[in-house]
């Protein structure tokens, strides 16, 4: 019951290469470490990849599987508090981003679309200036009033039709196959206490909300979060196109190509217990998740799988992606604040071309040392 349902499935187990001397040291593999592995063997460098579990069996195997454009503030905020241009930017660097994952996931991504409800009138006042904003940039959104599916108390929607659905345990593991062809070593169930183990000149932290201890300045700019996940047994009613959220991200779901219901969220309901990285499933969170599954079909079907994960919050809901300042060959790609699976795809790309010498703007509005305090 508490395997993720994107991790539970067989899968061929993955080259773990030669673990001879390397030019990096990648700790995570998960979407962020094992997208920056491929880019950097890619790139002619010698890589092996850490994780303390198994390839995806972090955070990347254990979310909501969306694959969404943007970050995690509302476009119209990210224009304020980022600027102009930068929230322009970073728009159409993820837009990107979801084109190649698409080349390179295979079945695992499907181009479904997503749908951003309004749970009520604040909250419709709030996306009506976030799709104003997106048209006036010139992006492509569309409003809905409509939404029939729903009970009433949806306000509206916007309707974002080149979102996507992820099996990410499964899309990871595909890239992981892709990277040991190019020669990239993985050393899984293997963790890392220290950074002074690892021999590589250059060392990428790449764990999102998890690795605490390894850098106290990192523990204090990235904050661990829980999400708490359930899925259904297969409907035999087709219900929901796309991935659907609502009250500002903190409800999510889907509904799967096999019929079954993905839902996620309500950390909202105990937050303070739920900024942890404790990964387990809690009894107030799994009864809301529950008792929201009865009201989007109106009866309670049989749930196969609970789980939670660890994702990494930032103050300004922003990664870190870039050189740890103050510290010689430590690089971070971390801090999705919940919107991993696309940002973590592009940010282990980032970082590789960070690494091998290759300039980009984002490194600019990720720079780690905007939030990190030298201890």
């Amino acid at each position: 019951m508490n395997t993720p349902f994107w991790l539970d499935e067989p899968t061929p187990s993955v080259d773990a290469g030669s673990q001879d001397e390397v030019d990096v040291a990648i700790i995570g593999a998960g979407i962020t470490g094992v997208a920056c592995a491929l880019a950097l063997a890619r790139g002619g460098l010698r890589v092996r990849v850490h994780d303390a579990r198994g390839i995806a069996e972090g955070a990347s195997g254990r979310n909501g599987g969306f694959a969404l454009h943007g970050g995690a503030a509302r476009y119209d905020v990210a224009r304020e508090t980022y600027g102009a241009e930068a929230a322009k930017e970073l728009w159409r660097r993820t837009e990107g981003a979801l084109d190649r994952l698409e080349t390179v996931a295979g079945d695992a991504f499907r181009r479904t679309g997503s749908l951003r409800l309004a749970a009520d009138d604040e909250e419709r006042d709030e996306i009506r200036r976030e799709y104003e904003a997106l048209r006036e940039d010139g992006f492509a959104a569309e409003w809905r009033d409509q939404l029939a599916h729903l009970r009433p108390q949806f306000r509206g929607a916007i309707f974002h039709a080149t979102d996507g659905s992820l099996q990410p345990g499964r899309f990871v593991r595909g890239l992981a196959e892709q990277a040991a062809a190019e020669g990239v070593a993985f050393r899984e169930h293997h963790r890392i206490p220290s950074l002074d183990e690892l021999d590589a000149e250059q060392v990428v932290i790449a764990t999102d909300g998890s690795g605490r201890g390894l850098l106290p300045e990192l523990d204090d700019a990235i904050w661990p979060a829980r999400g708490q996940v359930i899925a259904s047994e297969p409907l035999r009613e087709w219900l929901f196109d796309c991935p659907h959220y609502a009250r500002h991200g903190f409800d999510y779901w889907q509904q799967l190509a096999d019929g079954r219901i993905v839902l996620g969220g309500f950390r909202d309901f105990s937050i303070l217990t739920e900024m942890t990285d404790d990964e387990t499933t809690t009894e107030p969170i799994q009864e809301a998740l529950d008792a929201f599954l009865v009201e989007l079909l109106g009866y309670m079907p049989e749930v196969t799988h609970r789980w939670a994960g660890i994702f990494g919050l930032t103050q300004d809901l922003l990664p870190l992606v870039g050189r740890v300042p103050d510290h010689e060959g430590i690089w971070i790609a971390a801090g999705y604040s919940g919107h991993g699976n696309v940002l973590g795809f592009m940010c282990g790309e980032l970082v590789a071309s960070a690494l091998l010498g290759e300039g980009d703007d984002l490194l600019e509005l990720f720079s780690p040392a905007r939030l990190l305090v030298s201890g």
